[in-house]
This record gives C-alpha cells, sequence and structure tokens, in this order.
C-alpha cells in the first residue's frame, strides 16, 4: 500500500464529498454548476425568444402575464476538474523522520484525489519547487490514482522555495476552470506568489491555499543552544532561542494572519495545517463548512503587494482599523 494512501482518512471525509462553490467546467454530468446551461432539473433564469428556439422550452405562463415568449433556461451540473500543487521544495522535507512536511500534503492530496475520483471527477497534479519537475495531467480513472501516488512518491525534495514563477506556469497550462488547491509552507517570496494566485482567479479557477507547518515552526520550542541550519543552504547560525523566542513566535503570528486575511479578502480559501493535526479531523471539518459557507466572494483579485499598495486598507475592512503589519516579511 502507497505510503500516502491512508484508508482511516479517507473513509473520514468520503461521505462528506467535495462539492464546488463556483461553476466549473467539465466533460461529463456531475455534481457541481457548470457555466453552461442545459435542459438539467435545476432551473436557472429566463431569456427572451429567439427564432429557432425549440418550443418546448417556452414558458406558457409567462407569455399570460406578460404577452412575451420567454426561454426557461436550466442549470446545466458538470464534473470537476481539479489540480493539485505540491511544494516540493527542500524545506517540505522537515519534521519527523516518518512523517515530514512533504508527507503530510502529499498524504492530503491523495486523500482529497481519491474523493474526487469517487464522485467522477478528474483530478491533475503538478509537483514544483523554483521550477515545476513534475506534471500530471488530469484524469479520472480508478487507476489514475495509482499514477498520482507514483508521482508523488518518486518525488525528490531539493531546490528553494519560490513557487510563484512555476504556480503562474501550471496556471497557463490549465485551459479548463475548475480547482486548484495548493500545499505549500508558503516560505516564498510573497509577491511572486500572490500574483500567481490572481492568475489563476483571473482565468476562474476556485484557489485553495493549504498551508503545511511543522510545529516547531509556529511555536519554537528549543530551549539551549542550538546551530541552525538552513535547509535550502548551507548557511549555518548558532543561537540560544531564548533570546528571541517571543519575537519569532510574534513574527510567526503575524505571518500566519496577514495571509489568512489576505486570503480571506481576495475570496480564497486558507486552511492552515500542522503535521502533527489528525488529518482526518481537520479536511472532515473543512469539507463540512464549504458545504454550508455558501458562495465565496471576494473584494478585488490576489495581486502583488508591489501592485497594491494600500494593504492597511484591506485589512481594515475585514479587521476593522486594527493596525495593519508589513504582509510579505516571511519569518
Amino acid at each position: 500500500m502507497n505510503e500516502y494512501l491512508n484508508p482511516e482518512i479517507i473513509g473520514r471525509i468520503a461521505g462528506i464529498g467535495f462539492k464546488t462553490r463556483q461553476p466549473v467546467e467539465g466533460t461529463i454530468a456531475g455534481l457541481h454548476r457548470s457555466p453552461l446551461h442545459g435542459l438539467s432539473p435545476e432551473f436557472a433564469d429566463y431569456r427572451s425568444y429567439t427564432p429557432g428556439d425549440d418550443l418546448k422550452n417556452l414558458d406558457w405562463k409567462a407569455y399570460a402575464r406578460s404577452d412575451r415568449f420567454y426561454i426557461k433556461r436550466f442549470e446545466e451540473e458538470s464534473n470537476l476538474r481539479a489540480v493539485f500543487i505540491v511544494d516540493s521544495s527542500a524545506s517540505m522535507a522537515y519534521g519527523e523522520p516518518a512523517f515530514s512536511k512533504y508527507d503530510c500534503a502529499a498524504t492530503i492530496a491523495v486523500s482529497l484525489s481519491a474523493v474526487l475520483l469517487k464522485q467522477r471527477d478528474a483530478v491533475g497534479l503538478a509537483i514544483l519547487n523554483d521550477r515545476v519537475q513534475e506534471d500530471l495531467k488530469t484524469g479520472s480513472t480508478p487507476s489514475h490514482l495509482a499514477k498520482f501516488m507514483e508521482v508523488l512518491q518518486r518525488t525528490k525534495l531539493v531546490g528553494e522555495t519560490d513557487i510563484g514563477p512555476a504556480v503562474s506556469q501550471v496556471a497557463d497550462q490549465i485551459h479548463r476552470r475548475g480547482v486548484v488547491v495548493v500545499l505549500s509552507d508558503l516560505l516564498t517570496p510573497l509577491d511572486r506568489f500572490y500574483e500567481s494566485l490572481g492568475k489563476l482567479q483571473h482565468a476562474g479557477h476556485e484557489v485553495i491555499v493549504m498551508h503545511i507547518l511543522h510545529r516547531d515552526e509556529v511555536e519554537m520550542p528549543f530551549k539551549d543552544s542550538v546551530i541552525f541550519k538552513d535547509i535550502e543552504g548551507d548557511e549555518e547560525i548558532f543561537a540560544e532561542p531564548w533570546a528571541f523566542h517571543k519575537a519569532y513566535q510574534a513574527a510567526m503570528e503575524q505571518f500566519i494572519q496577514e495571509t489568512r486575511l489576505r486570503c480571506q479578502y481576495c475570496g480564497i480559501d486558507y486552511l492552515p495545517v500542522l503535521t502533527d493535526e489528525n488529518l482526518g479531523v481537520v479536511l472532515s471539518s473543512y469539507l463540512h463548512n464549504r458545504q454550508f459557507a455558501g458562495t465565496k466572494t471576494h473584494r478585488g483579485r490576489m495581486s502583488s503587494l508591489d501592485s497594491q499598495p494600500d494593504v492597511k486598507k484591506q485589512r481594515d475592512e475585514i479587521t476593522g482599523n486594527s493596525p495593519a503589519p508589513e504582509m510579505n516579511k516571511r519569518p
């Protein structure tokens, strides 16, 4: 059995399912709203009759009231295309030997993909660091999950974290609107990353950001003098964590909060995940909340901070006049 295939997690979320919040484009009948209009039982709206329209769709009651001809339009349901973008930079290797940040991201991707394939939806996969390492096109057959897991398993965690340009490259290759799930520790230049998310939104995709972190990165639990080594380079620093413990925690808390608020402002789902959390509980709670959250609205597409300097205004609109520390600095 593949190490990322966890029947317990899949069993917990399979009954909830995954449904998109906005119209998607597919090729077969499915569970999700389509931007196209067909003849499903779900009524959408009216439009004026034009010569050549099928008379069976005329609303005679509307004609009796208004003395005008109207055609009923019905909402067509579609299957979903979901692309999972998984960060494979060296920093994702941090964690316990048996379960790193990358292992956590891969387990989430496989679990959600298994549920989507069960719904007859299609899933694709992109593995990237500062470039695209692997690109598995979308598929909806049961055997596709085996290919999906095989790509995740053979991936090498190397390179620096600069996923923005690579995400933009992936965006250029997705030709039908769907859902894009980004799984990363986000220890990356945020300007380029935010710009790539805006590109996905501009193409009509629903975007979900899953922020994968180890508890050590959030809490800095080290007490004694230690040597910190750059996992993506050769730099080493000898330090005494007690001297900057509070400052580090404050910076990390700010980093997470500002990322959450910026995603919220732009209508992007943001889900922080710690590697030691119960993934079955985390995912089932998230999917359950999605079902009752309604359509996601945004007050502006995601873009780089340089092109949208008035970050304080965005934060104040969400939180109400609270101070706005810079959002483009990572701890």
